[in-house]
């Protein structure tokens, strides 16, 4: 679901940083219930049961304008759908900050949760995709396979 890299690199990121363990009987139970949710949505998403996620995210860390553009996906490009970085700078009142879109899209860190892989390039070419332009395309492919109304 995240789109930073391989739990192997969140390891070492953890390592450098001075984290050693995290101690399971002190952990707060309430983020394990919103991961296994969020598991349980995706799960259903990739055999196209579910086309929404409603678990909670949390971007304090995101940009106003990054936060504002990611949070803008499920509304303005529905599922099984796409839009070009362009039409959602429009759509963000902001017609010309299509490369602002695609940097906020890049620190995206919940990917298919908050769907950056609905926006395309110009004339629909997929570029600019934090997981890997294959997923990007499994993901649309997904989608227009169960959507009723296609892309």
């Amino acid at each position: 679901m995240c789109c930073y890299g391989t739990l192997e690199d969140a390891v070492a990121r953890a390592t450098r940083s001075g984290l050693r363990t995290v101690e399971e009987e002190h952990a707060d139970p309430a983020p394990r219930k919103v991961l296994q949710e969020a598991r349980t949505h995706l799960d259903a998403y990739l055999v196209g049961a579910r086309r929404d996620f409603t678990v909670p995210v949390d971007l304090r860390l995101a940009t106003p304008f990054s936060r504002r553009t990611v949070m803008a996906l499920d509304a303005f490009v529905p599922y099984g759908h796409t839009a070009t970085y362009a039409q959602l700078a429009e759509a963000l009142e902001r017609p010309r900050a299509g490369r602002a879109v695609g940097k906020a899209l890049g620190a995206n860190p919940l990917c298919v949760v908050l769907p950056c892989h609905r926006i395309v390039g110009s004339g629909g070419s997929l570029n600019g995709y934090a997981g890997g332009l294959a997923a990007k395309r499994f993901l649309l492919g997904l989608e227009a396979q169960n959507s009723p109304t296609g892309p």
